[in-house]
């Protein structure tokens, strides 16, 4: 009887959990949107009416405005690691998944400057996140990199930190008029194919 009423509850537990890791991805997703727009300082409610929860909720994960920072960044460079191996598998060639993670990359470096000033801040908190995320997407975008070149679609010893750094420095001036780094990015990588 006992095992019966455990596994009964089991599932709900399961469903629970996967349900507030849902919800949480949603809350983080709707922070990362509202620091692009209005920076990290923007009001709890805008980002709790952006992800259709009540601030308590935002408090209830993330007791201060630096664990929603470290949170909203961890989640960004945690997708972006899963996204490169998915799109090896789903992509037409190497090259086209290379191009759908640069171009995915592009969206993180963007909101990533929204967060640039508390992220170079004297805060200690935010002070293992530059290295978490080498350790993490550096080898995504290296495979990325090798695989494409095993297609032949470019050539061989493309170094990820130094593409990555170059999206980067691209990305530095999005947000004034007549500026498009997403059109430089396009060309930056389009210009790692191989002559046909």
């Amino acid at each position: 009887m006992v095992d019966a009423v455990n596994q009964g509850s089991a599932p709900a537990a399961r469903r629970k959990r996967a349900d507030a890791r849902r919800n949480q991805g949603a809350l983080l997703d709707a922070a990362a949107a509202v620091f692009v727009t209005s920076g990290v300082e923007a009001p709890l409610r805008d980002i709790a009416a952006r992800a259709g929860v009540g601030t308590a909720t935002i408090y209830r994960h993330f007791p201060t405005r630096a664990d929603l920072i470290v949170a909203v960044y961890r989640h960004q460079v945690e997708s972006l690691a899963e996204a490169g191996p998915a799109l090896l598998e789903s992509s037409a060639t190497p090259y086209a998944a290379l191009k759908q993670w640069i171009d995915l990359f592009v969206d993180f470096v963007v909101t990533k400057q929204g967060l640039a000033a508390v992220l170079q801040s004297d805060d200690p908190c935010y002070d293992p996140l530059h290295s978490y995320f080498l350790e993490r997407l550096e080898p995504v975008c290296a495979r990325l990199l090798d695989r494409a070149a095993a297609s032949g679609e470019i050539g061989s010893g493309q170094d990820a930190y130094e593409l990555m750094r170059g999206v980067g420095g691209l990305c530095a001036g999005a947000g004034h008029a007549r500026y498009d780094p997403r059109r430089l990015v396009e060309i930056l990588v389009a210009g790692l194919r191989r002559p046909c």
